[in-house]
Formats: structure tokens, sequence, C-alpha cells
């Protein structure tokens, strides 16, 4: 049975799932910091084959979307790097000139923040469900 890797799971909120992927958001409110795991058991993005990474990267898609069009930040990185946890990851993180980190990457940078609170995740939550087609169990 698939299960995602304990460090995202103490870094993160679980949010919900699409068709491949879960959705979770690290805990850190500083910024948008959004991570899709895939349930698959390969380890790097690009070793997948053409139409499951076409899917990954349509959710992908639907994620930077809702950073960009409903939460507002102009730009979203995006990295699938998987040194520290071995797990396919990828983290989408909404950034913007003169942000808490910018304009250096976030690893290694951005300080410990506030947390969400829990409207604010119930909010998020309904919106994704709505406008990207998450499921929540």
């Amino acid at each position: 049975m698939f299960q995602i890797h304990e460090r995202l799971r103490e870094d993160c909120h679980i949010l919900g799932r699409f068709a491949l992927c879960h959705l979770l958001l690290n805990r850190n409110a500083t910024l948008p910091w959004l991570i899709l795991v895939p349930e698959t058991d390969a380890t790097d993005l690009l070793d997948l084959p053409p139409p499951v990474l076409s899917e990954i990267l349509s959710e992908a898609h639907a994620v930077s979307h809702f950073i960009k069009l409903r939460l507002g930040w102009p730009k979203v990185n995006l990295a699938a790097i998987g040194n520290l946890v071995p797990q396919l990851h990828l983290h989408l993180v909404g950034r913007r000139p003169g942000d808490a980190c910018w304009p250096l990457s976030v690893w290694g940078h951005l300080s410990p923040g506030p947390a969400y609170q829990g409207s604010a995740l119930c909010d998020w939550v309904a919106m994704l469900r709505t406008e990207a087609g998450l499921r929540v169990p």
C-alpha cells in the first residue's frame, strides 16, 4: 500500500489528492509551498512513462494556476529534487520580488514562519476542490 514519506507527513498538511498525486502544503505559511506526491515507485520524475509524466504535469499546472490566480503570487518555482526524501515529489512554491527569500531559493533560506490557521486550510481545500478537482478523503 502506498504511503507518503514520514518527513513529508511531518513537514506538511495533507490536503487531498488528484488522479495520480497527493497534494500537501508545507506547514510554514510564509510562502505558498505545495507538494505533489505521485503514487509511483519511481524516484526520478523523468524516469516516468510519457503518459504518466503528462498527467503529473497537468496536476502541477492546476496547482500553479491556483497559486498564481487565487493566491496572487506571480511566479511559481517547480522542483523535483529529492535529495533528503527519496520518494518522488514535486515542490511548487509561490514567489514574488521582495518575498522572505527573494531572490534566493527557499531551501536553506526560509526562516521558520507562522503556521496556517484552520480556516485558511479549509478555504484552500474548498477552492482546490472547486477549481482544480482536488478530492478529499
